[in-house]
C-alpha cells in the first residue's frame, strides 16, 4: 500500500512539475515580444518568477523525493534497460528546466537575447521529453 501512495504523490508531482515546464516558456513567448519596462513586461516577471519558485522548483524537487524512493523500495526497476533510458530522458529534463531558470534570470534582468519564435520552439523540448519518459514508463520496452 505504501508504495502505492509513493507512486500516486510520484505522478501528482510530476504532473505539476510539468505543466509549469510547459507554461514557462509560453509566458517567456509574450514576455519576448513585450516592451521592456512596459507594465506587460513587469507582471510577466512576476509571473514567471512565482511559477519557476513555487511550483516548478517545488514540483521538480517532490518528483525526484519519491522517484528515488520508489526505486529503494523497488531496487529491481535498476535493473532494466527502459528504466536507464527514462532516467536519462529524466536528466535531460533537468538541463530544460536549468535553460529555463537561466531565460528567467534574462528576462529579470531585461536582458533577453531571444525572439517568440525561439521560446515557442522550446516549448516542444518538455514535451518531447516527457513523451519519452510516459513511454518508457507505460510500455517498458525490452531490448
Amino acid at each position: 500500500m505504501t508504495y502505492e501512495w509513493i507512486k500516486a504523490l510520484h505522478i501528482i508531482s510530476v504532473i505539476a512539475w510539468m505543466a509549469g515546464m510547459l507554461y514557462l516558456p509560453r509566458l517567456f513567448v509574450y514576455h519576448a515580444n513585450a516592451k521592456k519596462g512596459s507594465e506587460l513586461s513587469e507582471t510577466l516577471k512576476i509571473m514567471e518568477r512565482r511559477l519557476l519558485r513555487l511550483i516548478i522548483n517545488p514540483a521538480m524537487i517532490l518528483s525526484f523525493v519519491f522517484g528515488i524512493w520508489m526505486l529503494v523500495l523497488n531496487p529491481d526497476l535498476l535493473k532494466q534497460g527502459f528504466m536507464h533510458v527514462k532516467l536519462a530522458l529524466v536528466v535531460l529534463m533537468m538541463g530544460a528546466h536549468g535553460m529555463l531558470a537561466r531565460y528567467r534570470r534574462y528576462f529579470a534582468a531585461d536582458k533577453n537575447r531571444h525572439t517568440a519564435k525561439f521560446y515557442r520552439i522550446l516549448n516542444e523540448v518538455p514535451t518531447l521529453l516527457m513523451i519519452g519518459i510516459v513511454i518508457m514508463i507505460i510500455v517498458r520496452p525490452q531490448w
